[in-house]
């Protein structure tokens, strides 16, 4: 029997998954230079699958403990947008069932724009319940940031359609009635915590490219409100819109 060209094996290992597969065996004594080189890079990818279980699986820690605690609904809550001059603080709150799955899933921050917004998609749908808060420039204004971010997270907990047992917050504290732990970091070392960082991420990035729209000379759908060139060149030459935050500098000294 002729043997399998280069392109036909590629084809067969990228449906294969199993490294006790027989034809994997089969062609590992095959030693054309090509046929090796696909072998290794299918081991390649094989071992970053892995590293993606197990980080996955490492991630499930904080959650783990509670769910075998007796918690039903831990909620992770993450916040997006303290740093722009411009556009809302917005949060997340995620309530994830225990089988949920999601190898890949971190800190929304490490994710490329395009696994984001499938992550988003896959988070939403199979998530048992989630809520987004959005506090305004104008209330961060009255409030400061620091305060406008955990009311943007209290929001994000109040439209949760279940009520959570336990909060899973990122390096916060709230000033609500339920049980919470505050994690360091915990956009990259918690699920649940990494979920609603991509819903929160997502939400805001399309609040300002929406409002790129309407401002089209700031860029807000590039920089997403922070202080680039553009932006501040703008600033300096169109002056400062409803969607700025006041309290922060540059624009402080510019409506003073």
């Amino acid at each position: 029997m002729a043997r399998l060209s280069i392109k036909e094996i590629e084809q067969i290992l990228a449906e294969t998954e199993n490294e006790q597969d027989p034809f994997l065996l089969s062609i590992k004594s095959d030693e054309r230079k090509g046929v090796q080189a696909l072998l290794s890079r299918w081991e390649k990818r094989k071992q970053e699958k892995q590293k993606l279980i197990d980080q996955f699986i490492e991630m499930k820690k904080y959650e783990r403990a509670h769910w075998e605690k007796g918690s039903r609904y831990i909620a992770g809550i993450d916040e997006v947008g303290r740093g722009p001059l411009a556009g809302p603080v917005v949060a997340a709150a995620v309530i994830l069932p225990e089988d949920f799955e999601l190898h890949g899933l971190t800190d929304s921050k490490k994710l490329t724009p395009q696994k984001r917004e499938v992550f988003n998609k896959y988070i939403k749908e199979n998530a048992i319940s989630y809520g987004i808060g959005i506090v305004t420039p104008s209330d961060i204004d009255k409030v400061n940031i620091y305060e406008a971010t955990k009311l943007a997270m209290m929001e994000a907990v109040e439209n949760l359609s279940r009520t959570p047992d336990h909060l899973l917050i990122d390096a916060m504290k709230l000033n609500v009635d339920i049980a919470q732990t505050s994690i360091i970091k915990g956009d990259a070392t918690s699920i649940s915590i990494a979920a609603a960082s991509v819903l929160a991420k997502e939400t805001r990035d399309a609040y300002m490219k929406n409002l790129a729209v309407e401002f089209p000379q700031y860029g807000f759908d590039k920089n997403m409100g922070y202080g680039t060139r553009e932006h501040l060149i703008a600033l300096e030459e169109v002056g400062v819109t409803r969607e700025h935050r006041r309290s922060f500098s540059p624009v402080k000294e510019m409506v003073d």
